[in-house]
């Protein structure tokens, strides 16, 4: 992952909380969660304030000046690469792992996936979130309009991403000797996301015959075995 394509966009590309994501976690006061990807601690945050979690651990690629990564509702927050840099915590300790919209940027998100798994608690979740290549509007610039460009602000097509996913490669990536999938949805069919109205709308109408063209990121839940 290149640094500088990272230091070059806004704050607001970190600070997002994911109430998608955060809903998805089973509500349990006393529980671990580590944060992969966390951007400014804003969705770990939440959390503790919400009494979601009793524990709270997030891990970033780098230092965001003036954010809630070194708010004190947080136990730990680590600045490291994922891919060449140990998590600061011990193997099976977490009952959550939230990776929001973070294995498309990396190199080798196969042996991310089961290496961030040995920090999970046998029976705990991963919770995850990953840009669907088929959206349709992407699937038409690259098919009808023979562009493959590339984005500065975010998006499926993010200058930052190096892994392209569909459902079934999603699905594909989560089933490991140690985990397997348990939930899979579009993001925009939560009703906690309320700008995916419009397209749940045309879901219905459609009889879900489109979902998956429909979809810009799907939310999948793995638990360890």
């Amino acid at each position: 992952m290149k640094k500088d394509y990272y230091t070059a966009k806004s704050q607001d590309y970190f600070s997002n909380i994911r109430i998608d994501i955060v809903s998805l976690i089973p509500v349990n006061p006393h529980q671990k969660i580590l944060e992969i990807g966390a951007g400014t601690g804003n969705t770990l945050v939440h959390i503790k304030e919400n009494n979601i979690a009793g524990e709270v651990m997030g891990v970033e690629l780098m230092k965001i000046p003036g954010s809630n990564q070194d708010n004190a509702l947080i136990d730990k927050f680590q600045i490291a690469n994922i891919e060449n840099e140990d998590i600061l915590a011990d193997e099976e300790y977490f009952d959550v792992i939230l990776c929001a919209d973070v294995l498309e940027h990396l190199i080798d998100p196969w042996s991310a996936v089961d290496r961030i798994s040995r920090y999970l608690k046998k029976g705990g979740l991963m919770v995850i979130s990953i840009p669907n290549l088929r959206e349709w509007k992407t699937l038409f610039k690259v098919v009808f309009k023979g562009e493959f460009n590339y984005q500065t602000g975010g998006g499926i097509m993010d200058q930052t991403h190096l892994r392209f996913f569909c459902k079934k490669n999603i699905a594909s990536m989560l089933t490991t000797d140690h985990l397997e999938p348990l939930y899979s949805k579009p993001n925009f069919m939560l009703r906690v996301v309320p700008e995916g109205r419009k397209r749940r709308i045309i879901n219905l109408l459609s009889f879900r015959l489109f979902e998956n063209f429909l979809t810009v990121q799907y939310l999948f839940v793995a638990k360890k075995k």
